[in-house]
């Protein structure tokens, strides 16, 4: 059973036809995030894992450099059209009752997909045939999300969607399924980037606030 469940949206960034937006609810606590990177250490006589250091400012030498990976993410959301199948008062009660949740998962599927760019920078899915006929004519590239929840707008590029369909009307459409995505974060100069970056220094210092430095102090005899 899912608790405090919150509003989450997938958005696409771009003009696109037909437009690609997906609002549902999920439970922050089934969302997770990697974050990795490449240290290059090095290969001096003697050391393991990186070079000698005792003091403080020696250890931009302990390793040789670092590459970051872009962040990497999953989701588990549960779309159910039961609520609107059963009140005639809320939005979509016809659609969901004639297809179920088979609209989102369009959506879904089509926000995955790789695009190209028609005429005044509308994109559309590439499968409709705005590429050219040889791959390597095809300018083809994939969208650009944002992906919101909570404090959070991060841009993303969709890897992958597994859907796992629990329940179907009598046409075998599905109306309640639970989907699996995974996501990239698209990590640079763009707006919405370094707002997460602002957020989770602003959030770093909120947790050395709360004493973190006193108790890093009085295990090693640090001074900051």
């Amino acid at each position: 059973m899912l608790i405090n469940l919150t509003k989450g949206l997938l958005i696409e960034y771009a003009l696109s036809l037909p437009p690609l937006a997906l609002q549902f609810d999920f439970n922050p606590e089934h969302l997770s995030r990697t974050r990795s990177v490449n240290i290059v250490t090095g290969n001096a006589p003697g050391t393991l894992g990186g070079y000698d250091f005792t003091l403080p400012s020696e250890t931009p030498r302990v390793a040789q450099g670092v590459t970051p990976n872009p962040e990497q993410g999953d989701i588990t959301i549960l779309i159910d059209a039961s609520d609107r199948m059963g009140d005639p008062n809320l939005p979509g009660h016809a659609i969901a009752v004639e297809f179920g949740i088979e609209p989102e998962l369009d959506t879904l599927r089509s926000m995955v997909e790789p695009k190209s760019q028609g005429p005044g920078g509308v994109q559309m899915l590439a499968s409709l045939g705005l590429g050219g006929k040889k791959a390597f004519q095809r300018d083809e590239h994939p969208s650009v999300l944002l992906f919101i929840w909570g404090t959070h707008i991060l841009p993303i590029f969709l890897s992958s969607v597994q859907v796992d369909e629990t329940a179907h009307l009598p046409s075998l459409q599905p109306y309640r399924a639970n989907v699996t995505l995974s996501y990239q974060v698209i990590e640079g100069n763009n707006p919405f980037y370094q707002v997460e970056k602002v957020r989770q220094l602003v959030g770093a210092a909120m947790n050395l606030a709360v004493g973190i430095s006193t108790s890093f102090s009085a295990s090693f005899g640090v001074s900051f």
